[in-house]
This record gives C-alpha cells, sequence and structure tokens, in this order.
C-alpha cells in the first residue's frame, strides 16, 4: 500500500469513487501505527497497567484496521489509534470478566444433586415402612399425640385440649413415644 493518489490517469482521483482515498486513510494509520508503536505502546501500558495488555490491544489494533472499509480524514491518527486499542483492550477485559474461572467451573462439577438417586429412594421407602411399623407398636395414645404433633404440627396446647389431658402429660407422651421410635429404629428392629 501506498501513502500517495493513484497516479494512472495523470494525477487524477481514481476513478472507483474514492476506494484510493480510503485506502490511503489506511495506509495511513498502519504507517503511523508501526512509526509510532513504541508511543502507543507506553500511553496504553500506563493506562492498562500492563505491558502485555497494551501490546495484545495493538496487536488486535492493526488486524481491525485491515477490516476496516474506512477510516476517513482522521485530523489526530495518533488519538484514534489509541483509543482503538484502548476500546479493544476494554472489550477483552469486559469478556474476560464474563468467563468463568477453571476453578469456578470445577466448583460447578461437584455441586450436589438434590434429586435423589434410585438407591436413596428405595432406602427412604424401606425406612418410613419401617418407621411405620415401629409406630404401630406405640400406644394409641402416644401414637395419636405423635402424628398430631410431627404431621398436623398442632402446638402442645392444641394437642391437650384434643385429648382432654395436660400439656405437661402431652409433653411426657411425646417424649416417650419419640424414644422408642428412635431406638427401635436404630436397633434396626420394628
Amino acid at each position: 500500500m501506498t501513502s500517495s493518489p493513484n497516479k494512472a490517469d495523470g494525477g487524477a482521483p481514481a476513478a472507483d469513487g474514492g476506494a484510493a482515498d480510503q485506502q490511503t486513510g489506511l495506509a495511513r494509520l498502519e504507517t503511523v501505527l508501526v512509526a509510532r508503536y513504541g508511543e502507543l505502546r507506553q500511553h496504553l501500558t500506563r493506562r492498562l497497567g500492563s505491558q502485555d495488555w497494551a501490546d495484545e490491544a495493538l496487536q488486535d489494533t492493526y488486524l481491525r484496521l485491515n477490516k476496516t472499509e474506512a477510516a476517513g480524514d482522521l485530523h489526530n491518527p495518533i488519538a484514534y489509534l489509541f483509543r482503538a486499542a484502548l476500546n479493544v483492550a476494554l472489550n477483552r477485559n469486559r469478556a474476560e470478566k464474563r468467563r468463568l474461572k477453571a476453578a469456578e467451573i470445577e466448583a460447578l462439577f461437584h455441586i450436589a444433586d438434590d434429586v435423589p438417586d434410585a438407591q436413596r429412594i428405595v432406602e427412604g421407602r424401606a425406612d418410613l415402612a419401617r418407621l411405620k411399623q415401629i409406630m404401630a407398636k406405640l400406644p394409641m395414645r402416644q401414637r395419636s399425640i405423635l402424628l398430631a404433633a410431627r404431621l398436623d404440627g398442632l402446638s402442645r396446647q392444641e394437642i391437650a385440649d384434643r385429648f382432654g389431658i395436660s400439656v405437661s402429660l402431652v409433653e411426657k407422651e411425646l417424649r416417650a413415644a419419640q424414644a422408642y421410635c428412635v431406638s427401635r429404629f436404630r436397633r434396626g428392629k420394628p
């Protein structure tokens, strides 16, 4: 690429509607980028806090210049290149922040699955059947008080009113029923 106008027709502008002017603008940007690379790199390094980021941003900027359709007439190509490289670096930084780190990905693999597997379902059903057998051997009043407290969610006072007994007797019967169920369950006997 050259920075001089097309001289094929005696110095007149190219007949392709200004394509030579666009190419001249892009060629000028490339020339400025190469010639002032050190200066741009130094400014970007200060702004970004990393020479590696500055180098990557300038490299990406150079590659994007080749994809640009028109650069137009730039009054300050250094400022344009600096801003373009800074935007590239900022966009890359935003993209990096959105990506999960390796440790975060690894942690996702170790999240407990709340859905029980088939073995846990079978074990749960067996435990429930065993508990029903154990509760069936409780005296009627203890079983009824236990069910009223645990399944129905009734308060001690409501249970006392329902059975016509004192709250302290409800608590005594409830403790006895729970102790019986726990001891039988731990022993593995119904």
